[in-house]
C-alpha cells in the first residue's frame, strides 16, 4: 500500500483537558486511488490529510508512505519525503505575493534541484490554461486562476500523491468544476495517488472511495463508488 496508517491518533491539551480530534484510525490507501474524506466540521477531516501528508505529527500510532515510517523521520526528513512524492493544494492556495505564477510553480521543483524547472513549469501551466499569464503575479489573477496555479504547483514534481484540502471551497461553482474536472484529467494522466477534504457530495462522488469522519473516528469506508 502506498498510504498506511496504524492506531493514528491526534490529541491536544486544552485548558479543559485533553481534547481527542482523532481516535485511533487504521486505514489502507492503494497506488492510483482517488480517496474524498468527508464529514461535519470538526470532524478531523483535515487533521487527518495533515497528518497524511507529515505536515502535522501524531499523538500515538503510525504514518507510512511508501512503506517510509514518518514517526521515526526528524523535519528535514520528512520535508524530503514531501519534496520526493507528495504535492498538496490548500483551500487559501498560498502562492507567495511577490513571485509571478511561473516562478511560484518553479519553486518547488528548484528547490528540489530540478534543473528542468522552468520547462516543467511552463508545460503544467499550459496544462491548466495559464500560458498566457506566465508573468502575472497572484493578485492580478482571479480565485480561479489562483487555485490553477497552485494545482500545477502540486504536480510539478510528478508526485505519487496529491493532497488536497477543500480544493474547490473558495470558487464560484463554474470555476470550482472545471478545476475538478483538472485535478481527475491530471491524477489520470499521471497516475497519481489523489486524496482531498471536501464538503461537496458531488465532487466525493467522483472518486473511487469515500472516507466519512465523524467525531474524530472513521465511520464509513464506501468503496468503488466512481
Amino acid at each position: 500500500m502506498l498510504i498506511q496508517t496504524t492506531q493514528l491518533r491526534k490529541d491536544v491539551q486544552t485548558t479543559d483537558g485533553i481534547l481527542h480530534i482523532l481516535q485511533p484510525i487504521d486505514l489502507q490507501i492503494a497506488a492510483g486511488e482517488t480517496v474524498a474524506i468527508v464529514g461535519a466540521s470538526g470532524s478531523g477531516k483535515s487533521t487527518l490529510l495533515s497528518l497524511l501528508a507529515g505536515l502535522d505529527l501524531a499523538s500515538s500510532g503510525d504514518v507510512l508512505i511508501d512503506n517510509v515510517k514518518l514517526s521515526e523521520l526528524d523535519e528535514e526528513q520528512r520535508a524530503k519525503v514531501r519534496a520526493d512524492k507528495i504535492g498538496f493544494i490548500f483551500q487559501s492556495f498560498l502562492l507567495i505575493p511577490s513571485l509571478t505564477a511561473l516562478e511560484n510553480v518553479m519553486l518547488p521543483a528548484e528547490l528540489a534541484g530540478n534543473r528542468n524547472a522552468e520547462q516543467q513549469a511552463r508545460e503544467l501551466l499550459g496544462k491548466v490554461g495559464l500560458a498566457e499569464r506566465l508573468k502575472h503575479y497572484p493578485n492580478q489573477l482571479s480565485g480561479g486562476e489562483q487555485q490553477r496555479v497552485a494545482i500545477a504547483r502540486a504536480f510539478v514534481g510528478t508526485p505519487k500523491i496529491l493532497f488536497a484540502d477543500e480544493p474547490t471551497g473558495n470558487l464560484d461553482s463554474n470555476t470550482g468544476h472545471k478545476v475538478e474536472d483538472l485535478l481527475f484529467e491530471m491524477n489520470r494522466e499521471s497516475g497519481t495517488t489523489l486524496v482531498m477534504v471536501t464538503h461537496d457530495n458531488t465532487l466525493a462522488a467522483r472518486c473511487q472511495r469515500i472516507l466519512r469522519m465523524d467525531a474524530g473516528q472513521l465511520t464509513e469506508d464506501q468503496q468503488h463508488v466512481a
